[in-house]
């Protein structure tokens, strides 16, 4: 299993889909999960601190299992099939350790409230994480004569341009 922290909640500006990006801990790997606006925001509430009047869905949850003396130990993101997400919430009950079924941005959702670890699968991982490209240096994305010479067309532009118009 591969701990990961929430690195942010966003929405697509187009459709007003949400995503959850959660990262590795020890590496600089990425894994988006699409999710639906009531979790994204379920989460996004309590990362920022923010206090609702009455308990939401996920404040029930956390509520219920601590009434009953149980404990969520961790969550994991385990499985990924046809582009759909599984997770996993293991909670601690007097001893017995209990695997219970949840959406992804649930369990997260979850998590965030009781301070659990999340986790996800090597496989899920291998499968829909992302690792974001080196930068690379200057020295290696010299422009090539061609480039330059399409270069010099713009440069050429913007010298002939009479900036002394833009003050009136």
């Amino acid at each position: 299993m591969i701990e990961v922290v929430i690195e942010s909640v966003r929405v697509s500006l187009m459709s007003q889909d949400r995503m959850v990006v959660l990262k590795e801990v020890d590496r600089n790997r990425y894994l988006p999960i699409w999710i639906g606006p009531f979790e994204a925001d379920a989460i996004t509430i309590h990362l920022q601190g923010v206090q609702v009047a009455r308990p939401l869905t996920h404040d029930l949850l956390k509520n219920f299992i601590g009434a009953l003396g149980a404990k969520v130990s961790h969550i994991v993101v385990n499985d990924l099939r046809n582009n759909t997400f599984f997770a996993e919430i293991t909670v601690d009950n007097h001893g017995k350790e209990l695997k219970i079924d949840a959406r992804p941005s649930d369990a997260i959702a979850l998590a965030v409230r009781v301070g659990a670890p999340i986790f996800v699968s090597e496989k899920v991982m291998e499968q829909a994480g992302i690792t974001p490209e080196e930068e690379i240096s200057e020295s290696e994305q010299a422009p090539t004569a061609e480039e330059k010479e399409d270069l010099e067309v713009f440069r050429d532009f913007v010298e002939s341009l009479d900036l002394d118009d833009l003050d009136e």
